[in-house]
């Protein structure tokens, strides 16, 4: 079967799962995957075809598909800030808007001085995507990272090679750290924020694939892990060191006044693209 072909029955039989746009996009990084092929090269030869050997890669991805696995899943990989990460069951496939978190950072510590160096720690890395994003784009950065999860950690250490980038990657669990043993200029955190109550929001590709873990917070403690960040920060951040936060967007003002309660300066609320409220920064 030529491959325009397969295209249309592909989109067909995603039809009742997938919108059009999202069905196409989905050949089309597979496509390039597992054939090295682009839209523009099956544009401009309508004759490419299968092999047999094809049609069971194809159709074994299909299936998967219509049982909503993330496509980054099946293919192992996505990119997030220019940047290519493995990406696999153990860990949250990095979002846009984590993107514009690692983007403010970077604005806002792009300094001139290169001989100056800066102290970075990530908390609840996952896949090292900002870890790693951090550190490719300040180089005059020194960054850490930590996680409670072996896997986790195992799958960042992997990207941050691949990325050929030093990290330094600790396994830890946040929540039973009185304090650290270094100091840093920035802490950044992008925790588990999302409340049981809104797992009515939550997509099926993600509510089933993606770890809870790193998702899910109780109800009645929604700022678990912020309060801990933070009461972290207050001890092991440097003078006029920064406290970044991905946050939920529906306690911007929850946790905003929960930085003011212990005394953190010039906190600032962001929106990300979709105009909810995602980032906040805090300063000691």
């Amino acid at each position: 079967m030529k491959i325009k072909q397969y295209r249309t029955q592909f989109i067909k039989e995603l039809s009742p799962f997938y919108d059009a746009y999202e069905a196409e996009s989905f050949f089309y990084l597979i496509l390039e995957d597992k054939h090295k092929l682009r839209q523009i090269d099956l544009a401009l030869n309508h004759e490419l075809n299968f092999s047999e050997s094809d049609f069971v890669i194809w159709n074994s991805l299909l299936k998967q598909l219509k049982k909503e696995v993330p496509i980054q899943y099946l293919l192992g990989k996505t990119s997030f800030y220019g940047l290519d990460f493995e990406v696999n069951e153990n860990v949250l496939i990095p979002r846009p808007e984590t993107e514009e978190l690692v983007e403010w950072i970077i604005n806002e510590n792009s300094i001139a001085d290169k001989t100056k160096k800066l102290k970075i720690l990530d908390i609840g890395t996952g896949s090292g995507c900002i870890a790693i994003s951090l550190a490719k784009n300040l180089p005059n950065a020194d960054v850490y990272a930590l996680d409670v999860s072996k896997k986790a950690l195992d799958t960042a250490k992997r990207n941050s090679v691949n990325n050929n980038v030093e990290v330094t990657f600790m396994l830890k669990n946040v929540l039973e750290l009185e304090a650290l043993k270094s100091n840093y200029d920035i802490i950044v955190s992008n925790p588990p924020y999302v409340r049981n109550l809104e797992k009515v929001e939550i997509k099926k590709n993600v509510l089933d694939y993606e770890p809870h873990l790193a998702l899910f917070v109780e109800d009645n403690d929604a700022l678990i892990f912020y309060r801990k960040i933070a009461e972290i920060g207050k001890v092991n951040l440097l003078e006029n060191g920064q406290l970044y936060f991905e946050i939920n967007q529906y306690l911007g003002k929850e946790t905003s006044d929960l930085l003011e309660q212990m005394n953190f300066k010039n906190i600032e609320l962001k929106k990300d693209i979709y105009d909810n409220d995602r980032m906040m920064k805090g300063n000691i």
